[in-house]
């Protein structure tokens, strides 16, 4: 019945470089004073929301003073660094722009597929980024097309574009024609859009993905997390509230929150794993949130051990917080090199098992001997877990004890987060108990699906991936999509 690490039948060393639950992506936007050039601050703005998306990312940018339709953008597949160099940016000119970086859930991996999305259309031009996933699109995309639209891309973020440039000329202004579309279109989504003269930021009404906005002296910016305002000196101001459209030009900012609704939904997943640390998303600090995660383990889930160690990144900030709440030292077990590529790949598993070790290895003199508390934010598949129980037994662990800061996945989500279908799901298929012997842990805890409201309050969740409770009804075209 139960299976060990070595008899995985889906194991793969890559999984254990890069098989964590993937964002959709991070958008961001920047309003300047004329004169100013805006490319450089969304470049730094990209750079720290990196972490939501590493396939691909672009940069449009238009002059308020200049032209009507005037516009210029860049984009392709790679990190920000990679697509965009200082030549590059050079030829961006223009003080009002927007970018975003992507990671597929919804359309291929490809250039075509990279945004902002740019069109030009009987009103002028008009540029969309995008963070989320509809759940309409099937309907929407037959609708269009059957008026005649024609696609050059396969994501749904094209569809929102398509209405918004549908809906304008009978429109008095691109908000009005932002509004119908948001009265067209159902899931999740944070949008930044930017016309000749305006940049509009938009939420869906659940709040499911976050927007924020910042400034820096005249500067207006909006941006998926607070730690890209950080990035460039500016100062967080407030989260865009869900529903909300946001207008800025210079003669300020307005703010249009006839689309809100009361019920909200935010997801869950931005304070396990998505949000960077030093990010505050609908009024919580990320790094609190998983410190509370992390005592709320201990006290589910106590143990005798000798130290407290997370895997890095994702799983320290909650292993801080299971030490302070249990009195077990937490100490650093491992070695991150944070110099490898993030598509390492190499054609032997002889090789792609070396290529794991050069990610991460373990210290030996730290866990010899010694009884460990092992967390990590979350388990999709089994294999990271796992290949890292091993190393850490290998180097001597008497006993690893793993405790997971999240609660089982059991459901795939629809709102733009990439969770496998049901039957990648190990703790779909398989028992707590089960788990805990194909890992080849000591022991395993979850935290509780009660304490994820200990994380953030009383801020209501979309948490569906573990409950199967979706704040809005999912198509039946969509059940069992594997996204």
């Amino acid at each position: 019945m139960y299976q060990n690490y070595s008899s995985f039948s889906c194991f793969d060393s890559n999984d254990l470089i890069d098989s964590k639950i993937k964002e959709a992506c991070g958008v961001f936007g920047i309003f300047s004073p004329p004169g100013e050039e805006a490319a450089p601050s969304i470049y730094y703005g990209l750079s720290a929301l990196q972490h939501r998306g590493q396939e691909a990312c672009g940069i449009a940018v238009s002059d308020t003073s200049g032209p009507l339709g005037n516009i210029s953008f860049h984009k392709d597949l790679g990190l920000v660094s990679e697509v965009f160099r200082e030549d590059t940016l050079r030829q961006l000119h223009g003080n009002i722009g927007i970018g975003h970086v992507r990671y597929s859930t919804t359309g291929a991996s490809t250039a075509e597929n990279a945004q902002p999305l740019v069109l030009k259309y009987l009103k002028g031009t008009l540029a969309l980024a995008h963070n989320g996933n509809l759940t309409n699109t099937a309907s929407l995309r037959e609708e269009l097309e059957r008026q005649g639209a024609l696609f050059h891309t396969t994501t749904d973020s094209e569809i929102i574009a398509h209405y918004i440039a549908r809906e304008r000329p009978n429109t008095t202004c691109v908000e009005e024609a932002v509004k119908r579309t948001i009265s067209k279109i159902q899931g999740a989504y944070a949008l930044v859009i930017s016309s000749p003269r305006k940049l509009i930021g938009v939420r869906d009404p659940f709040g499911l993905k976050p927007l924020c906005l910042g400034k820096r002296g005249d500067t207006w910016m909006l941006a998926s997390e607070s730690c890209a305002f950080s990035a460039l000196d500016a100062e967080f101001v407030r989260d865009i509230h869900p529903g909300e459209i946001v207008t800025i030009t210079q003669d300020g900012i307005f703010s249009d929150c006839s689309c809100s609704q009361e019920k909200h939904a935010h997801c869950i997943f931005e304070y396990i794993y998505f949000s960077r640390l030093d990010s505050i998303v609908d009024g919580i600090r990320i790094y609190d949130a998983r410190i509370r995660a992390g005592a709320a383990l201990a006290a589910s889930y106590p143990v005798d051990a000798d130290i407290v160690t997370g895997v890095p990144d994702s799983g320290i900030p909650s292993a801080i917080g299971y030490a302070q709440a249990s009195g077990i030292p937490f100490i650093p077990a491992f070695y991150k090199n944070s110099y490898v590529g993030r598509t390492f790949i190499k054609p032997t598993q002889k090789e792609r098992e070396s290529a794991v070790h050069l990610k991460l290895n373990v210290l030996d003199s730290v866990v010899k001997g010694k009884r460990i508390v092992l967390i990590d934010d979350s388990i999709v598949r089994g294999t990271t877990i796992a290949g890292l129980i091993q190393m850490l037994k290998k180097a001597g662990a008497l006993s690893v004890h793993v405790r997971i800061s999240s609660p089982p996945f059991l459901y795939p989500c629809y709102f733009g987060t990439d969770v496998p279908s049901n039957r990648q799901l190990i703790a779909h298929l398989h028992t707590q108990e089960e788990i805990c012997h194909m890992i080849g842990a000591d022991s395993l805890g979850y935290l509780k699906l009660e304490d994820l409201q200990k994380m953030v309050g009383n801020l209501p969740l979309c948490k569906a991936c573990f409950d199967n409770q979706y704040p809005c009804p999912i198509p039946d075209s969509l059940s069992g999509t594997e996204f």
